[in-house]
């Protein structure tokens, strides 16, 4: 094999798997764990992956930040079926959580079609505004407190202290990237993050919603890691290390 075939082979691999190992890599390729340093040495060097002791990691895409008024307008479809999803799972006379994510937007749209008697509990002004246009089988209760414009919705302690008096049957929590096989869960905002974290301390069950690329990009700060939540809503399946990993953490995909 060339050297040239050789290094996109280890790609492929650490595109599949998250990471690489030397040894396991010299014994693929037959040859020494020397060359397979040098291997990484020159791939690191290209921008393409980032080496760590005994082997190499993916660089990881990092999430960008934009407002809810522009994130709203992405990925439109991919998020429509999250939300659907998302509706099904919600029983009669159950109390949710829903939190600043453009898929609880559309969530809290839908809401809007069902005949469930519900209650809603949001820390987003976008959100409570939808649902106040709600049939009398909806009841709609904002966790208010320090607005966050560019967010559109409450964060901070006293929408915390707010939150951590209930006890939610489900909540739904967006998120800026999960990464795998280090098992965290990321947002931007420090403040929203503390917020998220204390949902899901309050929360009987939680399901992140994020759409699958969301698997290999990454946001600032991790408020929490895969074993504190239940499930994951998706539009696709991701690839099978994945699914090893969150199957191994007892983490439904749906």
């Amino acid at each position: 094999m060339f050297t040239e075939e050789r290094l996109n082979e280890i790609l492929n691999i650490l595109n599949t798997y998250g990471k690489v190992k030397v040894k396991d890599l010299s014994k693929k390729f037959n040859v020494t764990e020397d060359c397979i340093r040098k291997d990484l040495k020159q791939l690191e060097h290209a921008g393409k992956l980032k080496r760590t002791y005994g082997g190499a990691i993916q660089i990881r895409e990092s999430s960008q930040l934009y407002d809810i008024s522009e994130r709203e307008k992405i990925d439109i479809s991919t998020k429509s079926i999250i939300a659907k999803k998302a509706l099904e799972l919600i029983q009669d006379r159950e109390t949710i959580f829903l939190d600043l994510s453009t898929i609880n937007i559309l969530i809290a749209k839908s809401i809007l079609t069902t005949q469930k008697r519900i209650t809603v509990v949001t820390n987003m002004l976008e959100i409570a505004n939808i649902l106040a246009k709600a049939a009398n089988n909806i009841t709609v209760v904002v966790a208010s407190g320090v607005l966050n414009k560019s967010l559109n919705g409450f964060i901070g302690s006293s929408t915390n202290d707010f939150i951590k008096k209930y006890k939610f049957d489900k909540s739904f929590i967006g998120s800026c990237g999960i990464d795998a096989f280090d098992k965290s869960i990321t947002t931007f905002e420090i403040e929203d993050g503390i917020t998220k974290a204390t949902i899901i301390q309050s929360s009987k069950k939680t399901f992140l919603v994020m759409e699958n690329k969301k698997f290999f990009v990454d946001g600032n700060y991790k408020f929490a890691m895969i074993d504190d939540i239940n499930a994951i809503i998706t539009d696709e399946k991701p690839n099978q290390p994945i699914i090893d990993v969150l199957e191994s953490n007892e983490i439904e995909l749906i």
